[in-house]
């Protein structure tokens, strides 16, 4: 019989490794794709009532309690969503891809970033290239689209920068702060995606 010391060592170190917040499941230059941390729910709570937020996301009108936000992360981490963290391990937002049909190959994109002081920096931007990334090439994706309202210009720059094009608007559908906005829809293709050139810089060419 083998010596208990030694898998006690092992034992520790696997130990530490569970208590891990989060994994580095898509890694990037300056942020990685984890898993979502369903522990997370308080500061996702505070992201999803923060109007500056929503009124990009459609949540404006609503009122999430922690309970109810709860039950969205239990969705959201059966599927295609992943915390945006930060190399430091600080989570600063999510992406997802949703409404998956592998026959037809395509999807839906989500992505947000909370705290402001993490905005215009170019998480938001490297995000998008590790899932659509991922999209095209482990899920074997050929179509991935996405809807942003027209007030949202940093929104709209991020998403022409990797390769999105408007195929679609819905003119004044969005009613917030008082005024209409358009409703504009962008997608990729794999084969456009692929023509993308990404620099260690964080620019796309």
């Amino acid at each position: 019989m083998r010596d208990c010391g030694g898998g006690n060592r092992h034992f520790g170190r696997n130990e530490r490794k569970l208590n891990m917040r989060y994994f580095k499941k898509i890694i990037g230059e300056k942020i990685y794709l984890s898993p979502i941390n369903k522990d997370d729910v308080e500061i996702y709570t505070k992201w999803v009532n923060d109007s500056e937020i929503t009124g990009y996301i459609g949540l404006t009108r609503r009122v999430i309690s922690v309970s109810g936000e709860q039950k969205v992360l239990e969705e959201l981490s059966k599927g295609y969503t992943f915390a945006i963290v930060k190399n430091d391990d600080t989570l600063i937002g999510n992406i997802g891809l949703f409404d998956i049909e592998n026959i037809d190959r395509k999807a839906t994109l989500g992505l947000f970033i909370g705290d402001a002081e993490n905005r215009g920096k170019g998480y938001g931007a490297e995000a998008l290239r590790l899932i659509i990334g991922y999209g095209f090439n482990t899920l074997n994706l050929h179509n991935i689209m996405l809807l942003v309202h027209s007030d949202n210009e940093r929104g709209l720059a991020c998403y022409k920068k990797v390769g999105f094009k408007e195929f679609g608007r819905r003119r004044e559908s969005v009613f917030k702060n008082g005024q209409y906005f358009d409703e504009i829809y962008m997608e990729v293709l794999a084969s456009e995606f692929a023509n993308i050139t990404y620099t260690k810089a964080g620019h796309y060419e």
